[in-house]
């Protein structure tokens, strides 16, 4: 599992969240995505690096910019707990 962070300049609305949101979903099939305009930021988890090229793309197709991109690993949690 992958979280990808990116800066992305020229959201201004929830529209725009939402179409940079779609242009992600139809390349990298998130486990789960957030765009911020006030932010100015995209994360998302996937299962595996999504293709960093086709997402810029995408993105500044849409009339944004990618400002920056980056990939953390999740490590999977360890608790000495269990759950009921």
């Amino acid at each position: 599992m992958v979280k990808v962070i990116m800066n992305v300049e020229g959201m201004h609305c929830p529209m725009c969240e939402n179409r940079v949101n779609n242009a992600v979903k139809a390349i990298a099939a998130p486990q789960s995505i957030t765009s911020s305009a006030k932010d100015g930021k995209t994360e998302f988890l996937a299962s595996a690096a999504p293709d960093e090229a086709a997402i810029r793309a995408a993105i500044e197709e849409l009339g944004f910019e990618v400002k920056s991109y980056s990939v953390e690993e999740q490590k999977k949690g360890f608790s000495l707990f269990k759950r009921k």
